[in-house]
């Protein structure tokens, strides 16, 4: 990794959070892992589930660099929003409406990233990391200039927060493709060609270019 090591808080110890937490374990960042529970609670979880991570209270979020948003999408209205105001926040969550059941606010078309970022309030929201298995995450990431790698999206409307959390998902050993601001993150939710497939940086921008297109006559 060419970048300096990050802190990295993860809100959610579900199989995305703890799989995002070992891969930036493994990249060499600093990671604090929360929950809804108190961190004394869940720190003999993280020790065997995320070995090198260290279990904290959500408040002890707060002053991440980067805040890893993995909770189960239905629930986002239970999330304490204080502990992620003026954060640098990467929303992984999908609306699977089988699962979640219809929510009203996921059903206008909007970019689902964009209904979490008005919630949160003054949050730094990046949508990325929602369109890769929790498996393939750790399996799948290659060195950088590797002929294998593959590339993951990322939309954000804050060109600073966007540019970190490329950095960060370089590291994990993904190339970071610009998918332009949050409602662009409609191009790779679930059931789009993005999301259901695996792509190269190359193939990424065209299918992008290609949504963007689609959306704006839309």
């Amino acid at each position: 990794m060419t970048q300096s090591p990050l802190t990295i808080g993860v809100l959610g110890a579900g199989r995305v959070g703890t799989a995002v937490a070992r891969q930036a374990v493994r990249a060499g960042h600093t990671v604090h892992i929360a929950t809804a529970r108190p961190a004394a609670e869940i720190a003999l979880l993280t020790e065997v589930i995320v070995p090198g991570a260290t279990a904290v209270d959500r408040e002890q979020l707060r002053g991440a660099d980067i805040i890893v948003l993995a909770v189960p999408l239905h629930k986002y209205r239970s999330i304490d929003t204080s502990v992620l105001s003026g954060q640098v926040v990467i929303d992984t969550m999908n609306y699977w409406a089988p699962v979640d059941g219809f929510i009203d606010e996921f059903e206008t078309g909007a970019s689902t990233s964009e209904v979490i970022a008005e919630f949160l309030g003054d949050a730094r929201v990046v949508k990325t990391l929602n369109h890769i298995g929790y498996g393939d995450l750790e399996i799948d990431s290659y060195p950088a200039g590797d002929p294998q790698r593959r590339a993951l999206a990322v939309a954000g409307d804050d060109t600073a927060a966007k540019a970190l959390v490329q950095d960060f998902v370089d590291s994990l050993g993904y190339d970071a493709v610009d998918a332009g601001p949050l409602a662009a993150g409609k191009s790779f939710e679930n059931g789009t060609e993005i999301f259901n497939g695996r792509h190269d940086a190359a193939r990424m921008r065209d299918l992008l270019s290609e949504c963007g297109r689609v959306l704006a006559h839309a």
